[in-house]
């Protein structure tokens, strides 16, 4: 008989206005650093309804034609958790960008200035994938002795 696996699932979307990028500067718990707004998916809202609601809450802005671009997941084989983010792409955004949020200032950045910002390793090893035609699936096995990612396996389809 198998172990249950826990699964969590979270989402990200990148919106894109030219040749800028809206990232938070979020600058508190272990997260520090530049990232797409993203987060938790709630029950029972589909993957691109709850990234739609988590741009909103983070941003402000109405976002809309939602592209799918991949996953990114953790495997953890001694706890069985299976965390996965849904991946998403825009450029089709209204509103009015918030000042802050409780996961950090909204910024519009230069896609060229993202090598020089502080950025997740996660994030960062995606982040070209959202420009490339096709799909990604990258999957991370989490290695409990040393609390780090262990083997990191991506395909791109």
């Amino acid at each position: 008989m198998s172990e249950s696996v826990n699964y969590k699932f979270w989402t990200v979307c990148l919106v894109q206005n030219g040749d800028y990028v809206l990232l938070l500067n979020r600058q508190h718990d272990n997260f520090k650093g530049y990232i797409p707004p993203g987060g938790k998916v709630e029950f029972p809202e589909s993957f691109t309804e709850a990234a739609i609601r988590e741009v909103k809450e983070e941003t402000g802005l109405e976002v809309s034609d939602l592209i799918y671009k991949g996953l990114y997941e953790y495997v953890n084989p001694e706890k069985n958790d299976r965390y996965m983010i849904f991946n998403y792409i825009t450029k089709c955004f209204s509103g009015t960008l918030l000042e802050d949020t409780h996961e950090g200032k909204p910024v519009w950045v230069n896609k060229n200035e993202i090598p020089n910002l502080s950025m997740q390793g996660s994030i960062r090893r995606r982040f070209p994938l959202f420009f490339e035609d096709g799909t990604f699936e990258i999957q991370v096995e989490w290695d409990n002795e040393k609390n780090q990612e262990g083997e990191v396996t991506i395909k791109k389809t």
